[in-house]
């Protein structure tokens, strides 16, 4: 089961989409990851990409974020999230894009969308394929003095040349890496 840890949701659960194929993010790291960015999320624009739960999103807008976007193209998260972000009657303030990571971000990038804070949290094996750095940093999605927040299994190496790593988090085998 996933909770909203604080904020105008605190404490409503949220449903977990069926299945081994998403992996919503422990509380612990959930908990680190908001004690960290905590003065950058009042108001801030969030993108919470690979969204699975909607959990990272939807704990934003609990804190005082102005905006979520949502992205996952697995349609069963997409239903899940939208289930979510209605037990929190966020919807208003939340957009639910259901595509692939890079062809939203070309899509949001047309529309001249920028975020102030960007989570991702991919499949660790895309990470391996793909590098979903290289399109935000091509696509100028993240605004001035906005932060990428990447989760990865801890023995992976992030491409560091898109933007510089700030800091880096690890709990049990997950890793949080902070660029900007």
């Amino acid at each position: 089961m996933i909770r909203v840890i604080a904020g105008a949701f605190r404490g409503r659960r949220l449903k977990m989409v069926p299945g081994p194929l998403v992996r919503p993010m422990p509380a612990k790291l959930k908990e680190a990851l908001f004690n960290i960015i905590k003065d950058k999320v009042k108001g801030a624009s969030v993108l919470d990409g690979f969204a699975g739960t909607g959990s990272i999103g939807i704990e934003a807008l609990s804190r005082g974020a102005e905006k979520a976007a949502f992205i996952d193209e697995y349609y069963p998260a997409i239903k899940i999230i939208k289930v979510n972000l209605n037990k929190c009657e966020a919807e208003n303030r939340a957009r639910v894009i259901h595509k692939e990571f890079n062809r939203a971000i070309i899509q949001l990038a047309k529309e001249k969308v920028g975020f102030d804070l960007i989570f991702l949290d991919p499949p660790y094996k895309l990470l391996e394929e793909r590098n979903p750095l290289k399109v935000i940093k091509k696509r100028n999605i993240l605004k001035k003095g906005g932060l990428v927040i990447l989760r990865h299994f801890f023995k992976t190496i992030p491409d560091q040349k898109y933007f510089s790593l700030m800091r880096t988090v690890t709990i049990g085998d997950d890793t949080l890496s902070f660029f900007q």
